[in-house]
C-alpha cells in the first residue's frame, strides 16, 4: 500500500498565525477567543488544557485579554469588547482584512455589496458587519437566489472557502441579469491550493482521506470536490473516525487535510495506518511523515566548532554537521568567526545522510529560504513583488525576487506587444507571483498583472468624474484623420473633427496639437464599451453670436472671399461667419461675373447692410466702401415750348376741330413759334 500526501495540506497561513498568536499569549496569562477560535474541535480543545476560553458574548469573558478568532468580527462586536475596557488582540485572518479593506473602498464608490456564501457562518458575518450599511448587503448561497437579483452597481466577493465552481457560477448568474458587475474573486490562496491538490491526487489513487472538522467550511467543500473525482473518499475529523481495516484495502490512498487540522492530528492518523499494515506501508509513512525533513529549517545547538565545520543537534536521531562552503554567502568567515559552543541557530536540512549517518545542514541556506517563505506568504495574499530583470531568454526574461530566481514570460512583460524585451534588463519590474512550485522553488511571475490593476484603478477613479453635461480638462494625446484624442486622467474621450470648431476645418491638426492641454464637455458615456464622446466648440460662443455683439447694421470691416457664385461672393468675416455679397453690390458698374472682380482668398473691406439674426444671414457691399466715380456732364437741351394755358377743348371737340377745322391748329403753332427764342 502507497501514502501520498497532498502538496498543500494542514494549517494555512491564517490559523497557523492564530495559533501561535494563543499559545504565545497562553504562557503568560489566561485568554478569551471570541467565538470557535478555528473550525477544528480537537485543536479548540488542546488550546483549551492551555487555559484558552471561549465565550460567544461579552457578558461572558472573564479574561483581561480577548483574542479575535481567525474568522474576523464585525465592526460593532469590535467596538463593543473595546468600550468594555477589554485588551482586544487581532487574529484575523489577513486575507480577511484585505477584503474589507476592498469592500470599504468599493461602497465608497456606490457599489452595493453581494456576497456568495453562507449567511451563518462567521466569516459571512464578520464581511457583512465591515460594511458601511450593513441592510443593503445581499448575501446569496443559490442559483435560486442568484436569479432573484436585481439591481445596478453590484460589487460581488466570495466566501474564502467557496468552490471555484460555486463562485463562477452564480457570479456570472449576476452578472448576466444585471448592470455594471464587478465581480471579485476573493476565495483564499490557500484554499484554492488546497482544492486543486485534492482533487488532482484524487484523480490518482484509489481511495482519498480527507481530514477536517465537521464544521469546517472549507474540510467540508474539499471532502465534496475529492469526492466529485473519486467516490471512495473517507472525511474524517480525527484518527479515531479512520475505518482502517477498508482503507487498508487500497493499494494506494491519498492524503490531504483542511486548512484548520493540526499537524499533529495528520500525524495520528498516519500513526493508526502504521499499527495495521505492512513494513513497506511503515516505511513509506515514516518517508511521508518525518519530522526533520529535507530543505525545512529548524532549531538546533552548536555541540562543537572546528576549523572547517560545525557540528549542531538539532534534536533527530543524527546530529548535523555545517560544512565551510554552507557556513555563510561571506566565504572569508570560518566557523570560528561565526559559532560558538552552545549557541542555539537555525539551520537548513539540505539531506538527511551524508553516507556517515549525519545529517547535512546549511546556514547559508536559511536566508534564502525564509525569503521563499516570505514569497508563498505573498502568493498566498496575492501581494506584489519587486523583480529585478538579470537577462532575456527565449520566450521571456529571467529576474530575481528576494535572492530567488523566477521567469517572467515575454506575454507578461507589459500590458501592451514588446518586440525588443532587451531594454527591460537591469530594471526593477514591480511583478505578481502568477504560479509558484513549492517543491521545486520555482516562480513565474507578471508585470502584465500590476500593470492592468494599475490602470483598471486609474480608469475607475477617472470614471468617477464622467457624466453627460460635465466639463474637464484633458491633454490631447493623438490626432487622427476623424478627430481627437484626450486623456481624461486614465480614460482617453474623443473629440470628432464636427465638434472641434464652429467653423469647417479639414483637419484637427488646424486647431489642436499633441500634448495641449484642453477643456472639453462631455457629450455621451458609456461605461460598458469604455467609450467617451467629448465637444470642444461646445465650449466655444457660436459665432454668429459673437458677431452680433461685436457689429451693427452700417458697420464697415474687413473678410476673406471664400466662395463665388454667379449671384454673388461669400466672405468669411472675423468671428467665422459668412455673409453675401450680391453680385449688384461689388462695384458701381455692371459686372458679368463676380469673377471678374474677385478672387478667392483675397481680402475685402465690406459693409454691413443687413443682418437677419432669424436666419442668421448678413447682407454686405463692398461698392459702398467705394467712393462711386464722377458721371461725364449732358449738353444742355433747348428750352421747353410753353403751352397756351388757355383751356383745352373737350376730346369730342378737339377730333371735331382736327376733322373739319384746321385753323385752330395754325393759330396754336403759329403762336408757339412766337415764343421760342432762335436767337
Amino acid at each position: 500500500m502507497e501514502i501520498i500526501i497532498a502538496d498543500h495540506a494542514g494549517f494555512c497561513f491564517g490559523v497557523e498565525r492564530i495559533i501561535k498568536k494563543a499559545e504565545e499569549e497562553l504562557e503568560k496569562e489566561s485568554l478569551t477567543s471570541f467565538g470557535q477560535i478555528i473550525h477544528n474541535p480537537d485543536e479548540t480543545k488542546r488550546l483549551k488544557d492551555k487555559g484558552l476560553k471561549i465565550s460567544e458574548n461579552i457578558e461572558e469573558i472573564s479574561t483581561k485579554k480577548v483574542l479575535i478568532r481567525a474568522h474576523g468580527l464585525s465592526k460593532q462586536e469590535k467596538d463593543d469588547i473595546i468600550k468594555n475596557n477589554y485588551v482586544l488582540l487581532d487574529g484575523t485572518c489577513p486575507v480577511l482584512i484585505s477584503i474589507y479593506k476592498k469592500i470599504e473602498q468599493k461602497e465608497d464608490q456606490g457599489y452595493r455589496l453581494v456576497i456568495i456564501g453562507d449567511e451563518n457562518h462567521p466569516e459571512i458575518i464578520a464581511l457583512k458587519g465591515h460594511s458601511q450599511n450593513e441592510e443593503s448587503v445581499i448575501i446569496v448561497n443559490s442559483s435560486e437566489e442568484a436569479e432573484e437579483i436585481s439591481g445596478e452597481k453590484l460589487y460581488v466577493i466570495s466566501q474564502t472557502t467557496n468552490t471555484q465552481e460555486k463562485f463562477n457560477t452564480l457570479s456570472k448568474i449576476i452578472q448576466d441579469n444585471n448592470t455594471d458587475v464587478l465581480v471579485d474573486n476573493t476565495i483564499c490562496m490557500a484554499t484554492r491550493n488546497r482544492q486543486e491538490a485534492a482533487v488532482k491526487l484524487a484523480e490518482q489513487v484509489d481511495a482519498m482521506i480527507i481530514i477536517g472538522g465537521k464544521n469546517s467550511s472549507n474540510s467540508n467543500k474539499l471532502a465534496e470536490m475529492a469526492r466529485s473525482v473519486n467516490e471512495n473518499t473517507y472525511f474524517i475529523e480525527n484518527a479515531k473516525d479512520l475505518p482502517v481495516k477498508e482503507v487498508l484495502s487500497y493499494k494506494k490512498v491519498g492524503l490531504s487535510a483542511g486548512a484548520s487540522t493540526p499537524d499533529w492530528i495528520i500525524e495520528e492518523v498516519v500513526n493508526i495506518m502504521e499499527d495495521y499494515t505492512q513494513e513497506e506501508l511503515m516505511e513509506q509513512v515514516e518517508d511521508s511523515m518525518q519530522q526533520i525533513r529535507p530543505r525545512e529549517i529548524v532549531n538546533g545547538t552548536v555541540i562543537y566548532v572546528t576549523e572547517d565545520e560545525v557540528m549542531v543537534n538539532i534534536g533527530y536521531k543524527s546530529d548535523g554537521i555545517i560544512s565551510q562552503n554552507e557556513l555563510s554567502s561571506d566565504s572569508s568567515k570560518t566557523p570560528k568567526d561565526l559559532f560558538e559552543e552552545g549557541d542555539d541557530i537555525e539551520v537548513y536540512v539540505i539531506k538527511l545522510d551524508d553516507g556517515e549517518g549525519n545529517v547535512v545542514l546549511s546556514t547559508k541556506r536559511v536566508e534564502a529560504v525564509q525569503a521563499w517563505k516570505d514569497l508563498v506568504e505573498k502568493y498566498e495574499k496575492e501581494e506584489n513583488i519587486t523583480a529585478k530583470v538579470n537577462r532575456v531568454v527565449k520566450g521571456g526574461l529571467i529576474a530575481e525576487v528576494e535572492g530567488i530566481t523566477a521567469f517572467m514570460p515575454g506575454s507578461h512583460v507589459s500590458d501592451h506587444f514588446v518586440k525588443n524585451l532587451e531594454k527591460f534588463v537591469g530594471e526593477e519590474l514591480e511583478s505578481r507571483i502568477i504560479n509558484l512550485d513549492d517543491r521545486k522553488r520555482r516562480l513565474v511571475i507578471s508585470h502584465k498583472v500590476v500593470l492592468e490593476e494599475e490602470k483598471k484603478e486609474i480608469m475607475d477613479k477617472a470614471w468617477e468624474s464622467i457624466e453627460v453635461d460635465a466639463i474637464l480638462t484633458g491633454e490631447v494625446q493623438r490626432l487622427v484623420d476623424f478627430g481627437a484624442f484626450v486623456d481624461l486622467g486614465g480614460v482617453d474621450g474623443l473629440i470628432h473633427i464636427s465638434d472641434i470648431s464652429w467653423n469647417r476645418i479639414g483637419h484637427p491638426s488646424e486647431v489642436l496639437e499633441e500634448g495641449q492641454e484642453v477643456e472639453v464637455k462631455i457629450l455621451r458615456a458609456n461605461r460598458e464599451r469604455n467609450r467617451i464622446s467629448l465637444g470642444l466648440k461646445q465650449l466655444q460662443e457660436k459665432p454668429f453670436d459673437l458677431f452680433m455683439k461685436n457689429y451693427e447694421e452700417g458697420e464697415v470691416t474687413k473678410g476673406e472671399v471664400v466662395n463665388l457664385v454667379d449671384f454673388g461672393a461669400f466672405v468669411r468675416l472675423e468671428e467665422g461667419v459668412e455673409g453675401l455679397v450680391h453680385i449688384s453690390e461689388i462695384a458701381h458698374r455692371h459686372i458679368e461675373k463676380p469673377a471678374d472682380e474677385l478672387e478667392i482668398g483675397e481680402e475685402v473691406e465690406v459693409k454691413i447692410l443687413d443682418i437677419n439674426p432669424e436666419e442668421r444671414r448678413i447682407a454686405l457691399s463692398i461698392k459702398a466702401t467705394i467712393e462711386a466715380p464722377e458721371r461725364p456732364e449732358r449738353p444742355k437741351s433747348a428750352p421747353k415750348l410753353k403751352r397756351d394755358p388757355k383751356p383745352r377743348p373737350k376730346k369730342q371737340e378737339r377730333e371735331e376741330e382736327s376733322l373739319f377745322d384746321d385753323s385752330a391748329l395754325n393759330t396754336d403753332l403759329g403762336s408757339l413759334l412766337d415764343d421760342i427764342d432762335l436767337g
